[in-house]
């Protein structure tokens, strides 16, 4: 238990903002690339790690597989059981872990480095030989299947899946990721093992490292991690989509006293010339929380809500401008008016010049918040090489924030928030809204 606490103390004791930006590009003797920020001052390191292909990659008789695969990767590997994994990275004070996103899988060591080859052994053990046996199996699918049985009854679930469906229709992107009920219960173990023989290699692992270590020894913990994984992955394409109008509102009829809304249209992508643009104007309307307009006019002035905000979702091969709230289902027509209003608004007038100021502020003072952690750190490394970025984006980052122009602020609203291509899902009993089909 000390081990623990102390793992937990010193992970998040704060690394400089600006050691994020004295990144060293590793490669290990076998040829693995990594992002390094090195700090010595602690004993210990942060190793994350990313493929690409993640949930929208699986079989649609077998959604679910890619997370389900995650969950089942740190319940025994080689000649150790389930019980047996869990009490080697406990004697270590090991963290060790697996999830499936959208586009990418992903996982995370953190340890302290006096035990990062015992940490690297464990992480390849997990990767290359995990047991699947039928008890974990069958445990894990238990939990998935509560899970869903759970979502399917959930008013703000059913709501967001038909939010995905009208805007992106059969796109794997719309599919559920934990996979339905009958998915799940057809994923056999010789999936597993075939997911993890297909997605898991070396040419689609991108990592980073931040941590006590040099880069020659994070050389030789890559190529012990990593290095008998499959040299190939295969690929699934995944098709680019866009969400045209016109506008829509769908009702989902379930008895509740408040109604959930979700609403959005086609957002704008990472590397579009108005992406820094799009986000600062996203932070004025409702991403700025009680700073937001959507705040102001549909929870301070009326009351109608207790939150309501809004956010860029980006994908690989998608982008999506979305927003939620929940009001009773007497008052929802009257706070989903204020949105379109709102909306609307935004669209044609853009930001003014002091609300365009303030989220820039915002947006280059809130950033180094984000490196408080090194583990958190390491994700940021793996979601810009994921992006395509250079090791001088986060320098890049405050510049590009600062150099957008009100214009351009203007232009990146008119392409965002337009409601004659606004889509909304309602899910309860809302009163005075008709459903537009």
């Amino acid at each position: 238990m000390r081990k623990l606490l102390l793992i937990a103390f010193l992970c998040v004791v704060a690394l400089a903002p600006a050691r994020a930006q004295n990144i060293e590009e590793v490669r290990s003797p076998g040829g693995i690339v990594a992002w390094l920020i090195r700090d010595p001052a602690l004993p210990v390191l942060a190793l994350e790690f990313s493929w690409r292909g993640g949930t929208a990659a699986d079989p649609a008789d077998r959604l679910g597989l890619a997370a389900m695969t995650a969950d089942l990767l740190t319940s025994g590997a080689g000649d150790l059981d389930q019980q047996g994994f869990a009490r080697a990275l406990e004697d270590r004070s090991i963290s060790l872990g697996f999830s499936a996103g959208t586009d990418t899988l992903q996982g995370g060591l953190r340890l302290l480095s006096r035990d990062a080859d015992r940490g690297a052994d464990l992480l390849a053990l997990a990767l290359t030989q995990p047991r699947f046996d039928p008890r974990d199996v069958e445990r894990v699918r238990a939990r998935i299947l509560q899970g869903i049985a759970q979502e399917d009854a959930n008013p703000q679930t059913l709501a967001r899946r038909a939010f995905a469906k009208a805007a992106l229709g059969d796109h794997p992107y719309a599919r559920q990721s934990r996979g339905t009920a009958d998915t799940v219960r057809a994923i056999t173990i010789d999936d597993l093992r075939g997911q993890l023989a297909k997605r898991y290699a070396r040419d689609n692992l991108v990592v980073a490292a931040v941590g006590d270590v040099t880069p020659e020894r994070l050389g030789q913990l890559l190529d012990r991690a990593f290095g008998a994984l499959p040299a190939k992955a295969e690929t699934v394409e995944i098709s680019r989509i866009e969400i045209a109008g016109p506008a829509r509102t769908l009702i989902i009829r379930r008895p509740a006293t408040q109604t959930f809304a979700i609403f959005g249209q086609q957002g704008i992508e990472r590397d579009d010339p108005d992406f820094f643009a799009a986000a600062l104007v996203n932070y004025v309307l409702g991403g700025g929380g009680f700073n937001s307009r959507l705040m102001l006019s549909v929870r301070e002035r009326e009351g109608l809500t207790y939150g309501v905000g809004t956010g860029l979702a980006v994908y690989d091969r998608a982008a999506i401008v979305q927003g939620s709230f929940s009001s009773e289902n007497g008052r929802i027509a009257r706070a989903l008016e204020l949105v379109r209003a709102d909306w609307a608004r935004m669209g044609a007038e853009g930001p003014t010049d002091a609300e365009l100021q303030g989220a820039k502020d915002y947006l280059n003072g809130s950033f180094p918040l984000q490196f408080d952690r090194s583990d958190r750190i390491a994700r940021l490394l793996v979601a810009a090489r994921l992006d395509g970025r250079g090791r001088d984006w986060f320098a890049e980052r405050k510049r590009r924030i600062d150099a957008v122009t009100p214009e351009q602020a203007r232009r990146a609203a008119r392409r965002l928030y337009d409601p004659a291509k606004m889509i909304v899902v309602l899910a309860g009993e809302p009163q005075g809204i008709q459903p537009s089909e």
